[in-house]
């Protein structure tokens, strides 16, 4: 199931934290992130699918040596809508941080310091879409169908976050797509 349906069946389950106010909150932040940095929204499509791809990665990496429970803790740990320097350094090491500022910025030509500058923003941002679907009472529980889901993709390259944002902007009408 795409993760875009996950985040659907997360806004309909009172047994996850997903809500429609998140799915509001999605919207505003891509809106307001391509409006403050002058991206259209092509542009700031192809920067959270790339940042995504290496959240996917990172998330992965992190399953694989501590189990689903350290990931969804990283989850947890660093989601939200504000800009959070901690959630970039806590996923990605400097080198690896490097590596996603280059491949953003090659294949969107915006400047480093602009990715830079957009990382700790997206980046919990991200992290709080995948927390919308762990348990309200629990959400240490290794049990969330949405992050679980976008941990094993089937490794098409597609990262369903960009399409997750473009449905926000639908599901509220901001009529703009990203």
């Amino acid at each position: 199931m795409a993760l875009v349906d996950m985040l659907l069946n997360a806004v309909n389950d009172p047994n996850q934290q997903g809500s429609s106010n998140e799915l509001n909150s999605f919207a505003n932040v891509a809106q307001t992130m391509g409006n403050n940095y002058g991206l259209d929204p092509a542009t700031t499509q192809t920067v959270l699918s790339l940042v995504g791809s290496h959240v996917r990665s990172a998330l992965q990496q992190q399953r694989n040596n501590g189990g689903v429970e350290q990931a969804q803790s990283l989850v947890n740990n660093y989601s939200g809508f504000g800009a959070n320097p901690q959630a970039v350094q806590a996923l990605f090491p400097p080198q690896w941080q490097a590596q996603i500022i280059q491949q953003v910025s090659q294949r969107t030509g915006l400047d480093s310091g602009m990715i830079q500058a957009m990382l700790p923003l997206l980046i919990p941002v991200i992290l709080n879409l995948l927390k919308m679907g762990a348990n309200p009472q629990n959400p240490q529980q290794g049990q969330n169908p949405v992050l679980n889901n976008f941990l094993d993709a089937d490794g098409d390259g597609d990262v369903d976050i960009a399409d997750a944002m473009s449905l926000a902007g639908r599901y509220f009408n901001k009529g703009q797509q990203f």
